[in-house]
């Protein structure tokens, strides 16, 4: 998997043939600053390690706040939940005060930049493919509420785990693009059409994007949404902790993504699946 470097005259070109070809791509020399990131990793760390977390717990109709473990996610076609906890960031959430400014500044930077990766998508789709699109993909995503920052937290393993169950079973994601600082833990795996699965590189200062089911709709496929997942640690690893930060970029609930679905309608659908609203 190739890493694409932000700064290069060719950057959008490689980035979008990354796309294509794998779900994936991955930048460096991106605008988004590494003390930042570590910075809200070491704060929220903290956070899920105490009882605060509690009481955060999510808001059943806005989705908002602090899933526990015992409500966590089970991938779509799997019966046993991941191993992880997390924490639903919108800026119209409630998000914990002392963690606000950072994170809603992490949210706002990493979403301009969302937008400017959708202005490549759009520049590097064929004829044929960008007049399906409804409207520009950035303007998707211009106003919405609906974009998600999920603060997630793997814990350490004990070994006692239910049998089968990994920190993120293999899944795609919902959305049009996942924008994903490198954890501060590897584990990360994309699953290539040949059904291998390999390491995506997650050397710290990577930023990780990759393509959700909505591009996919609305690219009538062209763009693959891509399965991943995130493996159990061994031997001396699993005494740590993993922290991750992906954004889910989501357009606005009316946008238009093909004949069969609107942004609300797709999301129902995966949200019922994933048995988290019914």
């Amino acid at each position: 998997m190739q890493v694409v470097d932000y700064l290069a005259p060719d950057a959008a070109e490689k980035f979008v043939a990354s796309l294509r070809q794998t779900g994936f791509g991955v930048l460096k020399n991106h605008p988004i600053k590494q003390e930042l990131v570590e910075s809200i990793y070491q704060s929220w760390q903290q956070f899920f390690l105490s009882e605060e977390k509690h009481s955060f717990a999510f808001d059943v109709e806005k989705q908002d706040g602090f899933f526990s473990s015992q409500i966590s996610e089970t991938a779509k076609g799997h019966a046993k939940k991941d191993i992880k906890e997390y924490y639903h960031v919108y800026p119209w959430g409630r998000i914990p005060a002392q963690l606000k400014e950072e994170i809603l500044t992490y949210y706002r930077q990493a979403s301009e930049l969302a937008a400017e990766l959708l202005d490549w998508v759009e520049k590097y789709s064929p004829a044929d493919v960008a007049k399906l699109y409804a409207e520009p993909l950035s303007n998707m995503i211009m106003d919405t509420p609906n974009t998600l920052l999920r603060v997630l937290h793997y814990p350490p393993l004990s070994g006692d785990e239910e049998a089968g169950a990994i920190r993120a079973a293999a899944h795609e994601d919902i959305n049009l693009l996942t924008i994903l600082p490198a954890a501060n833990e590897p584990g990360l795996q994309v699953q290539l059409q040949s059904g291998e699965w390999i390491d995506v590189p997650s050397d710290f200062g990577n930023l990780i994007i990759n393509i959700g089911d909505m591009l996919e709709e609305a690219s009538g496929g062209y763009f693959p949404s891509t399965s991943h997942r995130v493996i159990n640690p061994e031997d001396s690893d699993m005494t740590k902790s993993r922290i991750s930060l992906p954004l889910f970029l989501h357009p606005r609930s009316e946008v238009v993504l093909s004949e069969r679905h609107t942004q609300h309608s797709y999301l129902l659908e995966r949200l019922r699946e994933l048995g988290v609203k019914v």
